[in-house]
C-alpha cells in the first residue's frame, strides 16, 4: 500500500493565520498532537503542542511566532512501511503526504495508522495464532506455508522478531484456523521450537466459558 491511500480528508492543516487557540482547539477534536502547517499548498513544517504550550496569548496567529518547525513527510508513492518509520522514529501522531513537487495533499494520523496495521495483520479474523522460534538459516516461510495448508488452513498473516547477537528469531503465524494440533504436530516433526500458542481450541481450559459467564453476570 502507497502513503497516498492512507491520507485521513477529515483533518485539515494549520495555516499561518489561525490562532495557538484554534490549533489546540483542532488538536483535541481529533486527537493528535501534531499538525501541518501550510500556506495554500506549500508544506511549511510540522506544528507539535510543544510548540505552542509556552506562549500565554492563544488569541495569537501561530505565524506571527518563531516557531522551530520539524520537517518529516513522506511523498504520495512511498510505501507504507516508510510512514511506520517515521511514526516510530519521531513519535508523530501525523505523518503529512506530499507529491513529486512538494505540494501538501493530507496526512496520514496515527489511528489510520493503527487500523491500517490490525488489517496487515489480520487480528479482526477468526483463528489460531503460532509462535516459532527457529535460527535465521532455517526461515522459510514456503516450508512452512506447506506445513500449515498440509492440514487445509492458510497463513492470513506473520512477521519475524529479531534479537540482537542472536541467530535465533521468533515467527508469528496467523492462521485461519483454531484447532492447531495436527499442525503443531508436523510443526514439531519437522524439528521447529514451538514457543507458544494462541487461540488453540485443543488447549481450551475453559477460560473463554467462565469469561462469557462473568459478562453476563455483569450485564444482570
Amino acid at each position: 500500500m502507497l502513503a497516498v491511500e492512507l491520507i485521513a480528508d477529515a483533518i485539515p492543516p494549520v495555516h499561518t493565520s489561525d490562532s495557538i487557540q484554534k490549533v489546540f482547539d483542532r488538536m483535541a477534536e481529533f486527537r493528535v498532537r501534531h499538525l501541518p502547517i501550510v500556506n495554500e499548498e506549500q508544506f511549511l513544517g510540522l506544528l507539535s503542542e510543544d510548540d505552542l504550550i509556552e506562549e500565554p496569548d492563544y488569541s495569537v496567529q501561530v505565524g506571527s511566532l518563531a516557531l522551530s518547525l520539524v520537517n518529516p513527510y513522506v511523498l504520495e508513492g512511498q510505501h507504507i512501511y516508510d510512514v511506520i518509520r517515521l511514526f516510530y522514529e519521531q513519535q508523530l501522531s501525523v505523518v503529512p503526504v506530499l507529491n513529486h513537487k512538494k505540494d501538501y495533499l493530507g496526512l496520514i494520523s496515527v489511528n489510520a495508522m493503527n487500523d491500517y496495521f490490525a488489517q496487515l495483520t489480520s487480528v479482526a479474523q477468526p483463528g489460531g495464532i503460532i509462535v516459532l522460534e527457529i535460527d535465521n538459516k532455517n526461515n522459510s516461510l514456503a516450508h512452512m506455508s506447506q506445513i500449515v495448508e498440509s492440514d487445509n488452513a492458510q497463513i492470513l498473516s506473520s512477521y519475524i522478531r529479531t534479537f540482537p547477537d542472536s541467530t535465533r528469531m521468533e515467527v508469528t503465524l496467523k492462521l485461519n484456523k483454531r484447532d492447531l494440533s495436527n499442525i503443531i504436530a508436523t510443526f514439531l516433526r519437522y524439528n521447529y521450537d514451538i514457543k507458544a500458542t494462541f487461540n488453540n481450541t485443543d488447549h481450551d481450559d475453559g477460560a473463554m466459558d467462565r469469561f462469557d459467564s462473568f459478562m453476563n453476570y455483569l450485564n444482570l
